[in-house]
């Protein structure tokens, strides 16, 4: 836990920091004259959906750094003041940032425009996603907020973000609009194209050591079964892992997927106990230095899972 705020000092320093800025914030921000909207996106997948919106008329920051992973991750006061300075705060919600409830609760209505982006969203229930009815991890309580993995949700969270910086920069509207437009392109021949590949593969079950693809799985018909819950930090216990590896034996699965930004020692032993293969899923909650490096985003990453999928499936 180094390096983290526990919860109860975290709100004492938002609650301070709110006394001091709530009644200055909003005209500090207006007298500085920024050319550009300062934007804040808590994690990868809302950076990407302001990136392709926004464009170069928003000043975009990402709060989870690069290569973290964005479970557990929380922000240090500093962040948190610069935060509380933005025009535009994105995330996620559904629980994906808890830091974000405390943050946003010590605004009282200052501070940045605030947007929800699963806001409006039909969410899924942990422990009945999909076709799904295999969580042999921890069950969580409440729902699965991995929403951006389905590209018709991921649309949807889109058109909110658009919305804002729509409200935060009316003068860019239509600069928005289209881009928002040409997203939407992108995102629905994305859908097509897991559609059409999908559609034609025989298999339909995927055991992940995350329960982050239940929305992959209510759209396009697949099984996840799910090592972990949805905390990549979530471990199974002896019986949990007995009845799962049971399971895995009887369906005959070749194949468990682990993720980039989490250790791979679990799906490994288990891959071991049943004779299958490991390879990688990602759930583009954050992508590592070398993945933006080379140029990958969102659309690409999707891209890379589906030829996973088709490959590890069709056989």
């Amino acid at each position: 836990m180094k390096g983290r705020i526990p919860s109860i000092i975290l709100l004492t320093v938002l609650l301070m920091i709110t006394g001091c800025t709530n009644s200055t914030g909003q005209q500090s921000r207006i007298a500085e004259k920024r050319s550009k909207p300062l934007v804040y996106a808590s994690i990868y997948p809302m950076y990407d959906f302001a990136k392709n919106i926004g464009g170069d008329r928003i000043d975009l920051r990402m709060v989870v750094p690069v290569g973290a992973e964005p479970h557990d991750w929380e922000p240090t006061a500093k962040l948190i003041v610069a935060l509380e300075e933005a025009d535009v705060f994105i995330y996620n919600g559904v629980g994906m940032e808890p830091w974000a409830d405390n943050l946003i609760a010590s605004l009282n209505g200052n501070g940045p425009l605030v947007v929800e982006a699963s806001k409006g969203i039909q969410l899924l229930k942990h422990g009945n996603i999909g076709n799904s009815q295999h969580n042999h991890g921890h069950v969580s309580v409440g729902y699965d907020p991995h929403v951006w993995l389905d590209p018709t949700r991921a649309e949807k969270q889109a058109e909110n973000i658009m919305h804002a910086l729509i409200k935060a920069d009316g003068g860019n509207e239509a600069f928005y609009k289209l881009n928002f437009q040409e997203f939407t392109g992108k995102l629905r021949n994305l859908d097509s194209l897991y559609s059409e590949t999908l559609s034609r593969l025989d298999k339909r079950e995927i055991v992940v050591t995350h329960a982050a693809f239940g929305y992959l799985a209510d759209r396009y018909g697949l099984e996840q079964i799910s090592v972990s819950g949805l905390n990549p930090q979530e471990e199974p216990s002896a019986a949990q892992l007995a009845a799962l590896t049971d399971l895995l034996r009887e369906k005959r699965i070749g194949y468990i997927f682990f993720e980039t930004l989490t250790n791979p020692k679990l799906a490994t032993v288990l891959a071991d106990e049943v004779g299958a293969k490991t390879e990688v899923l990602n759930p583009i909650g954050g992508l590592t230095r070398q993945q933006l490096d080379e140029g990958l985003d969102y659309i690409s990453v999707m891209q890379q899972n589906l030829e996973t999928l088709e490959r590890v499936l069709g056989q």
